[in-house]
């Protein structure tokens, strides 16, 4: 019997598209900075709590979203080849960056390893996130001599990652967004319908998250290129064509 799928919730578009417009936020600040050299001050304060908001937005989405998927298993292996795909183009486009166990990466590594935890009581599942996530305070901290285990939080004192989310402690983030499912949509059932015009582009872009993740960041530096250092947009753009020939 074919399965049928779940309907969309409009609430988790929405919470999905709140963390977009936080993400592209964020990573302009970023790129003001590094590309541009603007005094931006991105990894405190404000700011880093506006990156850090987004991050756990999205995790916590994913994994509440994850109770109402039936193909873990596929997105999980697309998000990650899809991670392995940046990896690449970010090395050849943008020399020096280094991109190891980034976003994409973790959330399909946290998708694949659902099935494995989806019967646990959801309150088990809240004791667990957060025993994780506290044990991110000891993994950075411990002498380790090689980055075999980077995935899981372990490297050593010189290692270096542009973007970065070990298992460890940010898979709590998304188990107790799977502990949320289970205790707020037992039915998998929305609870808020909403027909307000002013929301309807967040929820929409909600939908399509994957896709402005992966083109957010070069349509940025493209506009920003343009704005501030046109001779930098045109080597850039040289960049991707050799990239593209490459590839």
């Amino acid at each position: 019997m074919q399965r049928t799928a779940q309907p969309r919730l409009w609430e988790i578009d929405l919470a999905r598209g709140i963390a977009l417009i936080l993400m592209i936020t964020y990573h302009l600040l970023y790129d003001l900075n590094v590309f541009f050299n603007f005094d931006v001050a991105y990894e405190q304060g404000l700011f880093y709590l506006l990156g850090k908001a987004a991050a756990t937005l999205f995790i916590l989405v994913a994994g509440l979203s994850s109770s109402f998927s039936q193909n873990n298993t596929v997105r999980g292996l697309k998000l990650i080849g899809w991670g392995c795909v940046i990896f690449l183009v970010t090395s050849i486009a943008v020399p020096g960056s280094n991109i190891v166990f980034g976003i994409l990466q973790f959330l399909g590594v946290c998708l694949l390893l659902y099935p494995v935890i989806k019967k646990i009581s959801p309150y088990m599942m809240v004791g667990i996130g957060a025993a994780v996530m506290l044990g991110g305070e000891f993994t950075s901290s411990l002498p380790i001599s090689h980055n075999w285990l980077v995935p899981l939080g372990f490297r050593t004192p010189g290692f270096a990652s542009v973007d970065y989310f070990p298992l460890i402690p940010w898979w709590g983030v998304f188990l107790w967004g799977i502990a949320l499912s289970k205790l707020v949509y037992p039915q998998k059932k929305g609870l808020i319908k909403s027909n307000s015009k002013l929301l309807k582009p967040l929820s929409v872009a909600g939908q399509h998250t994957l896709l402005i993740y992966l083109l957010h960041q070069p349509v940025l530096l493209a506009a920003l290129y343009l704005i501030f250092e046109p001779a930098g947009f045109f080597n850039l753009l040289t960049n991707l064509l050799f990239l593209m020939h490459r590839i």
